[in-house]
């Protein structure tokens, strides 16, 4: 899982098993943050629309998840159209994990130890962003 800033530069990286659904991994790679101050907003998928996520993204970290409604949502919608706007820009994520795949050794996982497999990924994160300055 990533984070992005609004140019595609990584913000926090972490890994996980692919058991455990993605909203539940968003605070673990928050805390793993590169950078000291946390993100204002958040824009996530589909999968992301949860209130109790929203909720514990906002007192633990401050941060607002900004995220479509799933269609067979049960709750009153808390977004509007004005705030949805900024999901156009999702896209920048998209690309972070296409600049990831330039990297052979991460495409396919050859690390055998986990944290093996971290320290590629955040050399690659770094790499990023020495092209990115």
């Amino acid at each position: 899982m990533a984070i992005v800033d609004g140019h595609g530069v990584p913000i926090a990286v972490s890994i996980a098993s692919a058991a455990p659904h993605e909203t539940k991994l968003v605070a673990d790679t928050l805390e793993q943050r590169f950078i000291p101050e946390t993100p204002e907003r958040m824009i996530g998928d589909r999968a992301y629309d949860s209130e109790p996520l929203d909720e514990q993204l906002l007192q633990q970290f401050g941060t607002e998840l900004i995220a479509p409604h799933k269609t067979n949502r049960v709750a009153a919608p808390t977004q509007d159209g004005r705030v949805l706007r900024r999901f156009r820009r999702r896209w920048k994520v998209e690309r972070f994990f296409a600049w990831l795949h330039n990297y052979r050794r991460l495409v396919t996982r050859w690390e055998y130890h986990a944290h093996n497999f971290r320290a590629m990924i955040q050399l690659a994160c770094a790499l990023i962003l020495l092209k990115r300055l």
